[in-house]
Parts: structure tokens; C-alpha cells; sequence
């Protein structure tokens, strides 16, 4: 049994009773990736549970981006789905709930892609840990309407116990994991380095990097921003992540 193998039998365990209590949304997901996220006006009323709430998450998704956290409204999300406020009430009831749902879609989506890269990778720590960085950097992760939303969020969570709980419950497997990788790397190496600062520190150099893909997307391109977080792991650990 290799370092990590442990949570990763724990991730699925977890991953597994949560996919089957979200295959609904998870298949809806899959189908909506493919499209763009664009204003639609013409909807068809006969659009399933599940088709209507994914549609109304993205229409709040756009709406965040554009108006931000505070100012976005069932009225702004209406307009951005081009339905009837009665539609979101009907299924979210609450403006709370509706951005609530919105944040556990994005935090999902994000757990979806990186325990998928994990499952995918070659054997080796290294290659679990590079597949796993690497999609921070995915086109449907790193959109900037995803990106805003990510930091509208972990600005309201200091002060919105909900919003925090969402966020800490996949933050937390997610350090585990890294940091779990980078032990077991650590020790193949002989690497004079902490695991956890080398996780810690992986992770703020990509949340930085979001940020400046955000604010200035001219500046940082994506893949600028991916050769920058891979740049970092040639560093720290030079004998496994060759330039």
C-alpha cells in the first residue's frame, strides 16, 4: 500500500455514496459542459427538474460574474435564463438557497474533475500529483464567470457559516491529498522539504494564479498560468518534475 493509497480509498468510498446521491445532477452536469455559457432566451417549458435547476445555476453564475455576489438577485438570474422569477422560486424558494446550490454546483464540478484526474493518472505520486494541479487549469474549471464566483464566495464565507461549510468539506480532502502526495514523493527523492508547506504552497501559488487570470486574462493566459504552477514543482522537487 503506497502513501496515499489510503485516502484514496477513502475518496472513493466517499466519492461513490455521494455520486449515487447526486447521478441526477452529475449526468445534467456532463450534458451542460459541452455547451457554452450563454444567455438563452427561447427555453422549452417542458424542460425536466433537473435540466430547469442546472439552467437557473448557470443563469447565477453569469449573474455573479457580472453584477457580483451582493447585487445579484432573482431578478438578475430571471433575466439571465430568460424565464419568470415564479420558475426560480418554484424550484429553489429562496434567493439563499439559489446561490447556496450555485456554490455547492461549482465546489462539485471542482471535486468531480480533480478526483477524475487522480483516478486517471499513471501510478507513480508524481503523476497523480501533476494530473491533479493541472486541473486548475481546465477550460471548464477555469472559465473567469467560475472563476468570480469562486472569489465572490470566499469573500462572503468568513461571515456566512453555509458558504464556509461548502467550501471546507472538499478544501479539506483536497490538502489531504496533495499534501499526501508530496510525503510520498518527499520520500522517493530524499527531499529536504515540508510535504504540508510544499501542498500549501502549491496551492496559494494556483489560487493566486486564478486570480490574476481573473483580473487581468490578457496578461495571464491559461497557459502561462500552468507552465508557472508546473515551474514550481520543477523546483521543489527537481528529480520528478523535469523541465
Amino acid at each position: 500500500m503506497n502513501g496515499y493509497s489510503f485516502i484514496e480509498k477513502h475518496l472513493k468510498r466517499n466519492y461513490a455514496d455521494w455520486a449515487i446521491w447526486h447521478l441526477p445532477a452529475i449526468i445534467e452536469w456532463g450534458v451542460a459542459l459541452s455547451q457554452p455559457l450563454t444567455k438563452t432566451r427561447t427555453k422549452r417549458r417542458t424542460a425536466s427538474k433537473e435540466v430547469r435547476k442546472d439552467q437557473l445555476i448557470r443563469a447565477t453564475i453569469r449573474s455573479i460574474a457580472g453584477h457580483g455576489l451582493s447585487l445579484t438577485t432573482i431578478a438578475t438570474v430571471a433575466s439571465e435564463a430568460g424565464l419568470s422569477q415564479g420558475i426560480i422560486n418554484l424550484h429553489f424558494k429562496s434567493k439563499d438557497r439559489l446561490l447556496e446550490e450555485t456554490l455547492s454546483h461549482v465546489v462539485d464540478e471542482y471535486r468531480i474533475a480533480w478526483f477524475k484526474a487522480m483516478q486517471t493518472a499513471g501510478d507513480s505520486a508524481a503523476e497523480k500529483l501533476s494530473a491533479v494541479a493541472a486541473v486548475d487549469f481546465e477550460k471548464h474549471i477555469c472559465q473567469r464567470n467560475k472563476l468570480a464566483v469562486w472569489f465572490a464566495f470566499w469573500g462572503e464565507s468568513r461571515s456566512r457559516l453555509t458558504y464556509r461549510k461548502i467550501c471546507e468539506e472538499s478544501s479539506r480532502e483536497y490538502k489531504q491529498l496533495m499534501t499526501r502526495l508530496c510525503e510520498d514523493i518527499i520520500k522517493q527523492g530524499d527531499y529536504k522539504v515540508g510535504a504540508r508547506h510544499v501542498a500549501k504552497g502549491l496551492l496559494a501559488m494556483n489560487c493566486g494564479l486564478w486570480l490574476d487570470m481573473l483580473i487581468s486574462p490578457a496578461e495571464m493566459p491559461v497557459q502561462q498560468a500552468r507552465e508557472i504552477s508546473l515551474s514550481y514543482l520543477q523546483g521543489v522537487f527537481p528529480d520528478h518534475f523535469s523541465e
